[in-house]
């Protein structure tokens, strides 16, 4: 099972000068029990299911599984999941030798941008763009399991 590490931010700048792609992505939680989520999500015209493990202390790095299915199924399973279906804009920006994705949400979550970069090791080095804000890597709040039942324009 591949182990995730990333890092995430609140996006308070102007990003969008540097973006080299934009996607929308809808997403629901079929469970968002803390510390193992499974996630349905729709991208362009892919699909996947993904299942999340407990992190570790620091909320930088946890288990992650992901499997491509298709789209109707998807659509299927988005019926199945808990409220609060996410919508986003995912921008890639690259800063350096990363891609930051940097997710523009919308409907209830609307004004919320928060930036997430992968790193291949907990300890790497990176660049931080003039627009990142404060860094909130393993704050639940800013999960998109959380944001689902806890909407950002409710808080």
């Amino acid at each position: 099972m591949k182990r995730e590490i990333e890092r995430k931010f609140i996006v308070t700048g102007e990003f969008r000068k540097d973006v080299l792609n934009s996607t929308r992505i809808i997403q629901g939680y079929l469970s968002s029990v803390p510390g193992r989520t499974v996630r349905i999500r729709i991208r362009q015209d892919k699909a996947f299911i993904t299942i999340k493990g407990p992190g570790d202390p620091s909320g930088i790095s946890r288990y992650e599984w992901e499997k491509e299915i298709s789209v109707p199924d998807a659509e299927d399973l988005l019926n199945l999941c808990e409220p609060g279906i996410i919508e986003k804009v995912r921008h890639e920006v690259k800063i350096g030798k990363h891609v930051y994705e940097v997710d523009e949400f919308l409907g209830e979550n609307s004004g919320l941008i928060i930036a997430e970069l992968e790193l291949s090791d907990e300890n790497e080095s990176y660049e931080k763009p003039v627009w990142l804000g404060k860094e909130v890597t393993g704050d639940i709040r800013f999960y998109s399991s959380f944001l689902s039942a806890h909407p950002y324009s409710k808080w």
